[in-house]
């Protein structure tokens, strides 16, 4: 009985001290910029492994600086309900269970709230307990930073090519500009790529990213104004 209680005592612990740090980890990111991410670090030991150099480019850009276009962008060719769902896109989901039964390919019907929460806090995998946490960090993101915070980070570590992360250093890669001018139809061909940023290039679109362009080009075109 008293082991009993011993273990139940340290796995109280366990979860309050979880709870705890994990709450302050996500107030820090709310006012400092995540420095890397596990999956930055993991690719950087691949490419060592495949004989290359530990490539982790990056260069943030606040959200204010970031072009309009690709805000848009974003929204239309990753998570069209953003500015509406607290996190969670249930339709999307449903959608993307349903196509996948037949078979059919089609993407997650992960938000970018999901998206930030899984690149900044958590390893690269696929598991039952690793959704769990990513739905934890999602709410946490959702409630302590808001839509504008949420979205500067996915702009900011998500993967757009070897190497390369975040917006700011893709465009300056393969544009040689800033991410605060980009036209429509670059800031479309960008987000084109997401679904495998390693597979695809907008400096070499194939029919299928340049088929993404114009659905997402479509999508900007009915989004509504955005407040930031």
């Amino acid at each position: 009985m008293n082991t009993l209680k011993i273990i139940i005592g340290l796995i109280q612990k366990a979860i309050f001290w979880f709870l705890a740090i994990s709450l302050v980890w996500v107030l820090i990111y709310r006012f400092i910029n995540p420095p890397i991410t596990f999956l930055m670090l993991q690719r950087a030991v691949e490419r060592k492994i495949d004989g290359k150099d530990m490539k982790i480019d990056k260069s943030w850009i606040s959200i204010e600086d970031v072009s309009t276009n690709l805000k848009r962008a974003a929204i239309a060719g990753e998570d069209v309900n953003f500015m509406n769902h607290r996190g969670f896109d249930f339709k999307a989901m449903e959608t993307a269970f349903e196509k996948n039964k037949k078979g059919k390919k089609i993407r997650g019907g992960s938000t970018i709230s999901q998206q930030t929460a899984k690149n900044v806090f958590l390893w690269p995998g696929r598991s039952y307990i690793r959704k769990a946490f990513e739905a934890y960090f999602t709410v946490l993101i959702e409630l302590l930073w808001g839509k504008e915070r949420i979205l500067e980070v996915y702009l900011n570590v998500i993967e757009m090519g070897d190497g390369i992360y975040g917006a700011e250093a893709a465009v300056q890669n393969y544009w040689g500009k800033s991410a605060s001018s980009m036209s429509k139809s670059q800031a479309a061909l960008l987000i084109a790529v997401l679904p495998n940023p390693l597979r695809w290039s907008p400096a070499r679109p194939t029919r299928f990213v340049y088929y993404k362009q114009g659905l997402i080009l479509r999508n900007m075109r009915s989004l509504k104004k955005l407040p930031f």
